[in-house]
């Protein structure tokens, strides 16, 4: 196995990538019933002190290695990834599940963009014309008949900028920091934000079904900490487009998902903006030579 790995050194982080795809592909039709019961904040909340709390008993001998300097990185990472599933958590209220997925994975088209104005850095032609794509199938997926974006389209909009600086950040501070430490500090920080918003301007639910509640514990052990560790690791050992990539495909799933549990409809309009988003996120990441 030693010598598989050494032979294909990017096989493991490619496969982590991808089960951290199919995990959150899993999760947008639960996220839709389960935030049908538990308030924004109260949600996120437990998703993230549940997965800082495991993590933390399971790598507690890794904390021992948490110094001051680490807790710039971890603010950031945390602050961008609060914001990303504050405007997707509440976007998907007001959109489909499998509609929430796709338009999160704008995100891979906007990583370069955002490149460009930290590492002043401009876009190759590839991403232009990607970036063009992926707004003609925005408009397909969102635009309804009236030609109106739904606020939850626009919300789970705003959480692809938010993604895509979470995924700049994280690989940026994975390369000299332990990625357990970076995904319990995101946890933890991002719990902390969450339980301070919910005690001001939430209540806590009045009935909690046993199967609500099982259904936020997977929410939080897989697509939170699992899936997590899987991208973090990922975006340590492999370069950010590739990586981009592969995680982008969660949209996919996502919508696969929807379609075999939450019953939702596949139009073919809707099939057209997906597979135009799908395209530009191709383009954007394999940027094909007939581009130049």
């Amino acid at each position: 196995m030693s010598r598989f790995t050494q032979k294909h050194p990017h096989l493991l982080p490619q496969l982590t990538l991808f089960a951290a795809s199919i995990i959150w592909g899993s999760s947008f039709f639960l996220m839709k019933r389960v935030i049908a019961v538990f308030p924004t904040f109260y949600l996120l909340a437990l998703r993230f002190t549940i997965a800082a709390s495991l993590l933390s008993l399971i790598f507690r001998k890794r904390l021992q290695t948490l110094q001051p300097r680490h807790l710039k990185a971890g603010l950031i990472i945390a602050v961008t990834f609060f914001l990303a599933y504050l405007f997707q958590t509440v976007g998907l209220k007001g959109t489909t599940p499998g509609k929430n997925s796709f338009l999160s994975a704008v995100y891979c088209v906007l990583v370069p963009f955002l490149c460009w104005g930290i590492e002043k850095k401009p876009p190759a032609r590839a991403h232009i014309v990607a970036a063009f794509l992926c707004i003609v199938g925005v408009g397909l997926v969102s635009l309804t008949q009236h030609f109106s974006i739904s606020w939850g389209d626009g919300l789970t909009l705003v959480c692809g900028v938010f993604f895509a600086l979470n995924i700049i950040a994280s690989a940026h501070y994975s390369q000299t920091i332990d990625v357990i430490l970076i995904t319990i500090m995101q946890f933890a920080i991002s719990a902390v934000f969450c339980w301070i918003c919910a005690f001001f301007t939430e209540q806590w639910p009045a009935a909690v079904t046993p199967s609500c509640l099982g259904e936020l514990i997977y929410l939080a052990l897989f697509p939170s900490m699992l899936a997590y560790l899987c991208q973090n690791y990922g975006l340590k050992h492999e370069n950010t487009s590739t990586a981009s990539i592969i995680l982008c495909l969660e949209s996919v799933f996502g919508v696969l998902f929807s379609v075999l549990f939450y019953g939702e409809q596949l139009s073919l309009k809707l099939i057209l903006g997906f597979a135009v988003i799908f395209t530009s996120v191709l383009i954007s990441e394999l940027k094909p030579k007939w581009l130049g």
